[in-house]
């Protein structure tokens, strides 16, 4: 969903990466909603943790068992579908009804969009470097890479709801899907429930199990009420399978729902009542909230069915602008600015004033000089109002009685009295909350072991945030000192031929070092097993480089589509038998090591590891939590891991191992996925180009050479000079990012 956006990330300065409050202007829903679809949202805990909670508790107690919530929550979408779709049967007659479907459905399709924009989202973080073995995480994981169609561009679910929005050009402000905050069209209702999810999926550490609840509603409920409307009135505008998150996508595979079922119910008989009786309370908390927003939808549909309301709600919109002109302009003795203040709570006076004037012919849109010559070319009101603008006020000319009405009685019902008068709270707590930030700043890591336990989790604090942008930019320094054409196969520049040839020339490089060091004598079985054990802290968190790619609109964008496939393969796709993290524990098992768990505490103190095999570890999950601010030296780095090893490493690798007994599997694989026509390093090299095919060539930031010598110094970033110099070079990094 996001193609050139990806690329303008590109110009950000690399301090953007620290943290930023999100804005106060705006709804509370709109606004948290907003912050938190940011890939490098920073979200709080203490208060924010609190609000959310709160807004949980506000729902219903979660009575009843798990499998009577399913059954109630199929029963109330079937139920209320066929209401959402009877509205299409109604009142066929009467003026304006030509135009009615289009009504409902452009409505409809506008207040699900905050939710079927980023459907699945929720689950974006719930894996992490630190659990990547986990077998329930596994299924989550694979459930997500359904929903965002892993492996290829725009396919996500969302990305299917988009080609429904630009099919009905109301898709202005839909990319990314922040800016749909901007869409007044869509009331502030409609973000409430989507803007939560959003929130709480920057925190899964605080609310797993509730998102869990929440996702496994929304698959049993499948495609949203409102859009069975839409779906049987627009039957092939979309990939309806696509936009419904109950459908498969796998013909081969259980439906959706099941397999959420699935990894909740592992959850729960590993975690107990505790995560029970959280799954029940998203679930229940999902379902009252959909019920809530629908509720208010439908009654908004149905008022939309009186072309008055579409016009009242117009003029409610465009008043607050048009109230700054026309003093001089009256309609029975008052200026039409006052009438235009008076929209912003009740428009129903100004059209009953509009329709006795005579800028109206009641019934006869045509002859009405409002649509005619006041918005003509020669006009005052020239583009004024949009082309959807005026078929909103030719309908509602046309629905007027020829004769008029009496002054004292309203023609018109106030706009917005659908979902936002019997529609949600607002979530003014939950947006204080994100705007006052943490309470605490927390502290900084004491040294490069903690660093590395803490990060290995999403969630952070602004202490560790702020160690991490610094120990990337000391990186980074360090990677650029030096840098000639002699230390980086790189080119010095670009070509429009794209990196594919490039790559071809190193992997026959690579096979030819290896024929060339055929002679060398194989390391020791001690060496061997040395190697395999220092480089565990780097390998058990394969792929955590690219982490950040797990976000919604980051893992089916134009760029980020093949990240993420990478890092989905890293982590097996869903099986724990492919997965190369428990691929590799298997070979240190056979070499009878045991280490502890990833993401515990002592797995970062074991003294088995020295101190220096965390050091590219940590600069791997700093970089990967921020994949805009870093977008071309995260692409860099992925380049030079994904090439690092083919058609040479990883086969001398492979005789090494098998010369003593040891398990080969890991390298294995490696070579054979990570090869340079259909694999990893071909995927890396193609990100690189996507990226660089869509910048100026003008010099300074954000140019095409200024962002390829980011890309070649992120390359440089995976084995960077370790002398002298570039220590120093490292330190003032760190010290300058500080400063900033």
């Amino acid at each position: 969903m996001q193609g050139h956006e990806a690329a303008a990330t590109a110009t950000l300065p690399p301090q953007s990466a620290s943290h930023r409050p999100p804005p106060a202007d705006g709804g509370s829903a709109r606004t948290v909603y907003a912050y938190a679809a940011d890939p490098e949202a920073a979200v709080p805990d203490g208060a924010f943790v609190e609000a959310v909670r709160g807004e949980l508790r506000r729902a219903a107690d979660a009575d009843g068992s798990l499998d009577e919530l399913v059954q109630r929550a199929a029963g109330w979408a079937a139920a209320e579908g066929e209401r959402f779709r009877e509205l299409l049967d109604a009142d066929d007659a009467g003026p304006g009804s030509p135009d009615r479907t289009d009504v409902l459905v452009r409505r409809a399709v506008l207040s699900c969009a905050p939710l079927a924009l980023l459907s699945g989202a929720w689950l974006q973080w719930l894996s992490a470097p630190g659990n990547a073995e986990d077998p329930t995480v596994l299924r989550i994981l694979a459930l997500y890479a359904e929903d965002v169609g892993a492996g290829h561009p725009s396919a996500s679910r969302g990305s299917a709801f988009l080609e429904l929005l630009r099919r009905l050009r109301l898709a202005e402000n839909a990319v990314p899907a922040a800016r749909l905050t901007g869409d007044q069209r869509i009331t502030e209702g409609a973000f409430r429930f989507p803007a939560l999810l959003l929130a709480m999926s920057r925190r899964p550490d605080d609310f797993r199990s509730e998102l869990l609840g929440a996702d496994l509603c929304l698959r049993t409920v499948g495609l949203l009420p409102a859009l069975t409307l839409v779906r049987q009135a627009l039957p092939t505008d979309t990939d309806w399978a696509v936009v419904d998150p109950a459908a498969t996508r796998d013909p081969d595979g259980p439906p959706p729902a099941e397999r959420c079922r699935a990894a909740v119910d592992e959850l729960v008989v590993r975690e107990g009542d505790r995560a029970a009786d959280a799954v029940r309370r998203g679930f229940r908390w999902a379902l009252d909230a959909l019920g809530t927003w629908s509720a208010g939808l439908h009654a908004e549909l149905v008022a939309a069915g009186d072309p008055a309301f579409d016009m009242a709600e117009l003029m409610r919109l465009r008043s607050r602008e048009g109230a700054v002109y026309h003093h001089q302009f009256l309609l029975e003795g008052r200026p039409l600015a006052a009438w235009l203040a008076d929209c912003r709570t009740d428009a129903g006076p100004l059209l009953d004033v509009l329709a006795r004037s005579k800028l109206v012919k009641p019934g006869r849109s045509e002859a009405s000089s409002l649509v005619r010559g006041l918005v003509g070319e020669r006009g005052p009101m020239f583009r004024v109002f949009s082309p959807e603008d005026l078929t909103v006020i030719r309908r509602w000319i046309d629905s007027l009685p020829a004769e008029p009405r009496e002054a004292a009685a309203s023609t018109s019902p106030t706009a917005g009295a659908g979902t936002e008068a019997t529609g949600p709270r607002s979530l003014t707590t939950v947006a204080a909350a994100l705007k006052a930030g943490p309470r605490h700043p927390g502290r900084a890591p004491s040294g490069i072991r903690e660093a590395y336990h803490l990060l290995t989790r999403r969630t952070d604090t602004p202490a560790l945030r702020s160690w991490a942008v610094q120990y990337i930019h000391g990186w980074l320094a360090r990677s650029r000192h030096g840098m000639d054409d002699r230390t980086m196969p790189l080119p010095r520049r670009w070509g429009r031929e794209g990196l594919r040839p490039w790559l071809q020339a190193q992997h026959d490089r690579h096979g030819s070092e290896f024929e060339e060091n055929a002679a060398i004598p194989l390391p020791s079985r001690e060496a061997v097993v040395d190697d395999t054990v220092q480089t565990a802290p780097l390998t058990l968190i394969d792929g955590s480089w690219l982490q950040g790619f797990t976000d919604y609109e980051q893992a089916s964008s134009e760029i980020g589509h093949s990240l993420f496939e990478t890092y989905w393969d890293e982590l097996g796709n869903g099986e724990p038998r492919l997965n190369h993290p428990l691929i590799y524990r298997d070979v240190l098992k056979e070499m009878g090591v045991e280490v502890p768990p990833t993401d515990s505490p002592t797995f970062a103190r074991w003294s088995g590891f020295r101190d220096e095999s965390f050091e590219l570890p940590v600069y791997w999950l700093c970089v990967g939590r921020f994949p805009r601010t870093f977008l071309p030296e995260v692409l860099g780095l992925n380049l030079a891991m994904e090439l690092s090893g083919v058609g040479g490493t990883y086969r001398r690798a492979r005789l090494a191992l098998k010369e003593y007994g040891f398990s080969t599997r890991f390298v294995d694989i490696h070579n054979t996925i990570d090869n340079v026509a259909t694999g990893h390093s071909a995927w890396a090299a193609d990100a690189v180009d996507t990226l660089l095919a869509q910048l100026p060539d003008t010099p300074g930031p954000g140019g095409l050479q200024e962002t390829w010598e980011r890309v070649r110094v992120g390359y440089r970033s995976l084995n960077p000079p370790s002398g002298v110099g570039a220590r120093l070079a490292a330190r003032r990094g760190r010290l300058t990012s500080g400063r900033r």
